[in-house]
């Protein structure tokens, strides 16, 4: 009866905390990409030769397999990110991947058929530096792993050490490297830069030191990038200042041999790095002797090592990719060369003899707006006449992965640069054809009465003619089965909504590649690659001219910063077609500090952008008469900030009319205490609805909307838990003015900020009580307004009246955002990305500070909830049921054109889209509205009022003969 109660009791609990989503509400609103990041490596599962799989692993710390048919995931992990979770090595022997992760610090094996974990071990300290397979008798049983001071051997079947062994001499060679040739022993190479290169020889068996010698090597600074083993043994290294290879037998104690690369007929591109590239297809026999030298950008040699002398078999000039791939026992090479500027092709080659395999020819046309190939694997295996077929996966500049097929058939894609998005915005889809001619419906008003009616008749003739082709469009595809039933969305067909659903995301990537995508179905519409973009670059992107203004075009710009020189260029572009502008945008010859949009058009709609350099002058773009007249009018309401976190200040300047600038105010924080850590202004599509909040006894508590607030976010400098803290400062913009400053005593970051009509909310970690809370600052002018009409910052006698709380949170979060509607009447959620890969809708009302501890009929009217520190967690809040969205960087929120909808984007490693209605959906019909209901009734209201109405009229007729 115990055990009976028990269960009672935990089927009670867990009814509580279950959500659910209805079965065909699934994708219907919402869509997942899953992305994997840049291929660091990648292995093909060659142990059956009808496999589908490709093993990757990424710069995102990803480790999947992919469908080499469809480009699909067959199963994916995600590691830890930064460098505890880099991924090392990896290396494949049958059914099993060996992965090295964290510098050393973790040896995995997964089995690579459902991605399930073999084992997992922790290594002991030190840095990484190789890992290779080692085989015996043709049998591969054991994993050497070679760390800075030690070497380790690990059996491949269960992760167990077999030995471990310290390297001599650690602490002045650098041992860089391992090579084993399928003999029972392990050879760990080190080298004392420009003086001698060590080789230190150890048994498989017992880990004991078979011999130990060292070799003058005064040309070698770098084993990895200059040297490879080929053949029986025979170490091959590449010195462009010599310009020779120098041979050495690893088996034998001889001096190391010296070629020329003169001898060879051959030299190296001026200021060019020779790089070998040489191929052990398996673990357990030795290394080809065949091997690639490159010698230029696009020139390589197929070398032979024979007899102890190196054979030239064939001389590619040009070549801008080569590969080594194995298909049972044959080894073929593949070769990447330009057949024109759009297209490139590769070709087989024999790697024993050099010869060019007939029908091997494959043609891989290049993407006009991406970036060049960068790497090249080859997938080869055995046709039923014995000869050797081959596909290609091509990683290109901008992370593309496609993979292709003779004679280029083009499988599939993948667009790894999504995995790394660092900004986005949404535009609004331009109207139709007809839906132009609406609006253009009543002409001028020069027209004429006359033209008028006739301009009218002609959009409704175009309406009719629409709605006919759209009813044989349902007709003629009922009639086909729904598996030929195309629906796909192109840039031709794409047009706006009835309620502005569908949109544009355009959305920009570290790797300098931008996308246009549909928000309703997630397909890519338009790309385009913009090269030379520094690595550490930051972006802005800016909407001047949205579809509003037919019929000029919509217009984006973006802004791309080098954070070093902090030099800036400017890239504009159609947003709907991705097509560059015809507008040239000015030359940036001066690093800039600043750059906002302006509330002000020129002639062509465009808003007006201004650049501040660190001269602090001023750039508009356009820079056209209007503009700068404009600009001359308004200046002296233009302010603007800058903000130096390396000095710790934020200055506020103002416009002269003369377009130059004069400081106005000026914040010092001590960096020797503090650091600024972020700065958030409010959105400015933001709408604020409601002036004040209705108080429970009918007064009217009136909200601090000042559009100029800054939220200002530091950090101690000071890392000791007892001296830690978070401030945050509320600075007016235009005065510079501190509204109100806080700060959370024995807490650190990162800090996460969400600022929005009076509030500010921000998250950060608690030392102390080691936990997360969110804390929430409300602003309030009080029970009188002081103007009703026009917010002023230069015009504000009163400070206003602060309410802050905290409260606890029970998870760290990885983003967050505030909800976004047209008119701001719907309620504000909290958008929040968890570590997990949940996606969090919290209501504001649980985050105000004017939470009662204790309830009363006046906080009972205003349904103010009790306070309670804790927020809980509740399934039904997660906007994406079961789709989970790795590492979430940011949440993007747009508003619709209906004011319940709110548009989401989350980004990260994935992107996931849908909507969310934080006040539910109160201005649209529910999908089970009954219509058929609604309209019986109705006519039976009609029919009923007829036959009253004439029995009505009998009565009273009958009424006037009597």
């Amino acid at each position: 009866m115990a055990q009976l109660n028990s269960l009672c009791f935990t089927f009670i609990i867990l009814c509580g905390t279950v959500g659910a989503v209805f079965e065909d509400q699934v994708g219907k609103f919402d869509w997942r990409q899953q992305y994997l990041g840049k291929v660091r490596f990648s292995h093909f599962d060659t142990y059956m030769q009808s496999s589908k799989k490709v093993l990757l692993a990424t710069e995102k710390n990803v480790f999947a397999a992919v469908n080499t048919r469809t480009g699909d995931l067959f199963w994916r992990h995600v590691d830890k990110s930064g460098p505890e979770g880099n991924i090392d090595a990896l290396l494949q022997h049958g059914q099993d991947a060996v992965v090295v992760v964290g510098n050393g610090r973790l040896l995995r094996s997964w089995e690579i058929n459902i991605g399930a974990l073999n084992w997992e071990i922790v290594l002991d300290s030190g840095s990484f530096q190789a890992a290779c397979l080692i085989g015996q008798q043709d049998n591969v049983k054991h994993v050497a792993v070679l760390k800075k001071t030690v070497i380790s051997l690990h059996y491949l079947s269960n992760g167990h050490q077999k030995w471990i062994e310290n390297l001599s001499e650690s602490e002045n060679v650098d041992y860089q490297t391992l090579y084993s040739g399928g003999n029972g022993e392990v050879y760990v190479l080190g080298v004392v830069p420009h003086s001698h290169m060590a080789i230190v020889v150890y048994s498989a068996e017992d880990g004991e030191i078979i011999k130990q010698i060292s070799v003058d090597a005064p040309w070698l600074s770098n084993i990895p990038s200059s040297c490879a083993v080929v053949g029986n043994g025979m170490l091959i290294c590449v010195d462009p200042i010599t310009e020779s290879l120098y041979m050495l037998d690893l088996h034998e104690d001889s001096r190391v041999t010296q070629i020329p690369f003169q001898s060879l007929g051959y030299e190296v591109s001026p200021d060019f790095h020779p790089v070998l590239v040489s191929t052990q297809p398996n673990q357990a026999r030795q290394p080809l002797s065949e091997f690639f030298l490159q010698l230029g950008h696009e020139h390589y040699l197929l070398l032979q090592l024979s007899n102890g002398q190196i054979v030239t078999l064939r001389d590619f000039k040009p070549a801008m990719l080569v590969s080594f791939a194995t298909a049972g026992e044959k080894t073929v090479a593949a070769v990447m060369s330009p057949k024109n500027k759009t297209a490139c092709s590769l070709n087989l080659y024999n790697a024993e003899t050099g010869r060019r395999l007939l029908d091997t020819t494959l043609i891989f046309n290049l993407d006009p707006n991406g970036g060049k190939p960068e790497k090249l694997y080859v997938q080869a295996f055995l046709k039923k006449d014995d000869a050797v077929g081959y596909r290609v996966m091509v990683q290109t500049e901008d992370h593309t992965l496609t993979f292709l097929q003779q004679p280029g058939r083009v499988m599939w894609t993948r667009e790894e640069a999504l995995s790394d998005v660092v900004t986005m915005e949404m535009v609004d889809l331009p109207l139709t054809g007809t839906q132009a001619e609406l609006e253009g419906e009543f002409g001028k008003k020069a027209d004429g009465l006359l033209a008028m009616v006739m301009k009218r008749l002609s959009s409704q003739l175009i309406l009719l003619q629409a709605w006919i082709s759209h009813l044989w469009k349902l007709f003629y595809d009922a009639r086909k089965p729904r598996s030929q039933v195309k629906n796909e969305v192109t840039i031709e067909n794409l047009s706006r909504d009835e309620f502005n659903l569908q949109k544009m995301m355009v959305m920009v990537t570290a790797s300098g590649k931008l996308f246009g995508i549909d928000s309703k179905t997630g397909s890519i519409l338009w790309k385009h690659y913009l090269e030379n973009i520094p690595s550490n670059a930051a972006f802005k992107l800016m909407v001047q001219r949205t579809t509003a203004h037919f019929p000029h075009p919509p217009q984006c710009t973006l802004f791309i910063k080098d954070k070093d020189t902090g030099l800036a260029t400017l890239h504009v572009f159609n947003p709907i077609f991705g097509k560059k502008s015809h507008v040239s945008p000015p030359a940036l010859p001066q690093p800039i500090l600043q750059l906002f949009l302006l509330p002000l058009m020129d002639q062509d709609y465009a808003k007006v952008l201004l650049l501040v350099d660190d001269q602090y002058k001023v750039t508009t773009f356009p820079s056209t008469k209007n503009v700068l007249q404009q600009l001359q009018e308004t200046a002296s309401s233009i302010f603007f900030y800058l903000i130096d976190a390396s000095q710790g200040r934020l200055s506020g300047y103002r416009l002269r009319t003369d377009l130059s600038t004069v400081l106005i105010w000026e914040v010092f924080v001590p960096t020797e205490v503090q650091k600024i850590v972020t700065i958030k202004g409010k959105r400015p599509n933001e709408h604020v609805h409601s002036q004040g909040r209705v108080m429970g006894d009918r007064s009217v508590l009136y909200k601090y909307l000042n559009p100029n607030l800054l939220a200002v976010v530091t950090e101690s400098t000071d890392l000791h838990q007892e001296r830690s803290f978070v401030g945050i400062m509320l600075i007016d913009g235009v005065t510079g003015r501190i509204i109100h400053e806080a700060v959370q005593r024995k807490a650190r970051g990162p800090v996460h900020v969400v600022h929005s009509e009076n509030w500010v909310v921000y998250e950060y970690w608690s030392t102390k009580s080691r936990r997360n809370e969110f804390s929430v600052i409300e602003l309030y002018e009080g029970m009188e307004l002081y103007n009703s009409t026009t917010f002023s910052s230069l015009d504000r006698p009163y400070a206003p009246q602060v309410l802050q709380q905290s409260y606890i949170f029970p998870s760290s979060i990885s983003a967050v955002e505030a909800t976004l509607t047209e008119k701001g009447i719907t309620s504000r959620h909290l958008l929040i990305g968890l570590p997990s890969g949940g996606i969090l809708s919290l209501p504001k009302m649980f985050l105000d500070p004017r939470r009662p501890e204790i309830i009363s009929e006046q906080s009972r009217e205003e349904n103010l909830i009790p306070y309670a520190p804790e927020l809980l967690i509740r399934t039904e809040w997660f906007i994406n049921y079961n789709q989970t969205v790795s590492r979430v960087r940011g949440i993007y929120t747009a508003p619709s054109g209906l004011e319940s909808t709110c548009l989401v984007v989350a980004y990260g490693l994935d992107i996931y889209q849908t909507r969310v209605y934080p006040s539910k959906q109160f201005d649209v019909l529910k999908d089970d509205y009954d219509y058929m209901l609604i309209s019986s009734v109705l006519f039976a209201l009609f029919f009923a009022t007829m036959i009253s109405k004439r029995l009505a009229e009998v009565k009273l007729l009958n009424r006037a003969w009597r």
